[in-house]
């Protein structure tokens, strides 16, 4: 009997390429991954669509080819690319450790702005123009407040749908802002450390209590607290939607600010700013005259929770009667791999009960300006964070970054769970007050 011959394959012509090869998207991260899938199921939008190109494997991919030039970096490959919440939760999942967040920031930065030509415009006008220069940040939300608060608020009704959505988003501004007086406050006590607390350009004018809360928290904990008067927005959302000229501008004046303070350690109360400027020493690596000071910066920052549990907190704590559940900042829990330091200090409060959610570590949707760019998604992963929130019975939710704390306060308004959010500095700054009134007699 013969035996058939094998069969000649046919030659494979490789199709002609449909752009030209990117070398900023030629970056060694992308070679890490082994293509196992086990990121797919972490993560929120593959979740959702079931579509591989809307995983992070298919990402990588995409990213991968646009960087050959075997594809153009389009409007199409934008929107994958930007359908991305940039949760991170896939580094966690990841074996190989890929740091799928440099992958996209690289795609981000290639492309510029999300959104369509007039949103791309008004983008790169707030990072460029508004977050840099914390005076007119001052200024803007000053005009909201005035928004709120002169009744201008119930004409909000007769805007366009997608308009008034963008507009239940915003949170009540407080009458005052977070101001610290002197820029060296005293530590409570017997100093143990000296740190540099970041006031960033959120926090002090929409959560300005949170970093009163912070400041008074660490002074009672034996810190003296160092909070520069000509520091700045870390660029977090310039470097998550493709902006870097201003970003960089904004890191550089931070590093040699807390540099120049001479502290132990710096002291970030907001999760996604914490994460870049554990980044900085690789968003500047390039930089002949920063490489190195960027380096050195990244290694002294520290989110508050992490610092306080590696210092040993020895401020008493009072009971603080309430029952409530976490909900794990993507940056905290996947960015900067802290997920046991917020848990240890809310279990040191006397009284207080934590119950945790259902996957208290899946993004609740605000990403940055995610909730602006992205409602639809963004709105059926808040729908499902609030499912979880009231299965648990909770009082209040302890959320510690502000994006996440804006977008849960939100949602609990629009489920009718009339339940407050607080940030994990808020409930032990309650906890040295009832501690400071026991002891009082009060």
């Amino acid at each position: 009997m013969e035996t058939a011959a094998p069969a000649t394959p046919l030659p494979l012509q490789r199709p002609a390429a449909r752009g030209r090869p990117i070398p900023a998207l030629q970056i060694p991260e992308l070679d890490q991954c082994v293509h196992c899938g086990l990121c797919l199921t972490q993560c929120p939008t593959y979740r959702v669509t079931a579509l591989e190109t809307e995983s992070p494997r298919g990402r990588i991919h995409l990213v991968r080819a646009a960087g050959e030039g075997r594809i153009r970096p389009g409007e199409r490959f934008a929107e994958h690319i930007y359908l991305c919440l940039m949760c991170r939760a896939c580094e966690t999942a990841c074996p190989s450790g890929v740091k799928y967040g440099r992958i996209a920031e690289a795609a981000r930065e290639v492309l510029g702005p999300p959104g369509s030509r007039l949103g791309r415009a008004v983008a790169a006008l707030a990072f460029t123009q508004v977050f840099p220069h914390l005076r007119r940040m001052r200024l803007l939300v000053r005009l909201m407040r005035f928004y709120q608060r002169s009744g201008l608020r119930a004409l909000a009704r007769l805007l366009p749908a997608r308009l008034r959505e963008m507009e239940a988003l915003l949170p009540p501004i407080p009458a005052t802002f977070f101001t610290p007086g002197p820029e060296v406050l005293p530590a409570v006590g017997a100093a143990r450390a000296r740190v540099g607390l970041l006031n960033g350009c959120v926090m002090p004018l929409l959560f300005g209590e949170v970093n009163a809360a912070t400041v008074r928290v660490l002074r009672r904990n034996g810190c003296e607290v160092v909070i520069p008067r000509d520091q700045g927005c870390c660029g977090a959302l310039n470097v998550h939607n493709g902006e870097t000229r201003a970003m960089t501008a904004m890191a550089r004046r931070n590093i040699d600010v807390f540099l120049r303070a001479g502290v132990d350690a710096v002291v970030v109360n907001a999760a996604g700013c914490g994460a870049t400027m554990k980044e900085y020493g690789h968003l500047l690596k390039d930089d002949p005259e920063y490489a190195e000071k960027a380096e050195r910066f990244s290694r002294v920052v520290k989110d508050v929770s992490e610092f306080l549990v590696e210092l040993g907190p020895t401020a008493p704590l009072g009971p603080v009667n309430i029952t409530v559940t976490y909900q794990d900042p993507c940056h905290l829990a996947h960015g900067q791999k802290v997920r046991s330091q917020p848990r240890r200090l809310l279990a040191s409060i006397p009284d207080l009960r934590l119950v945790e959610m259902e996957a208290s570590d899946r993004c609740c949707g605000s990403a940055g300006i995610y909730n602006l760019t992205h409602a639809a998604m963004s709105r059926t992963l808040l729908d499902e964070k609030m499912a979880s929130i009231a299965r648990t019975g909770a009082e209040a939710v302890v959320a510690p970054n502000p994006g996440c704390m804006v977008q849960l306060l939100s949602g609990l308004r629009r489920a009718g769970l009339g339940m407050p959010v607080y940030h994990l500095m808020d409930l032990l700054d309650r906890a040295c007050q009832a501690a400071d009134a026991a002891g009082s007699g009060q």
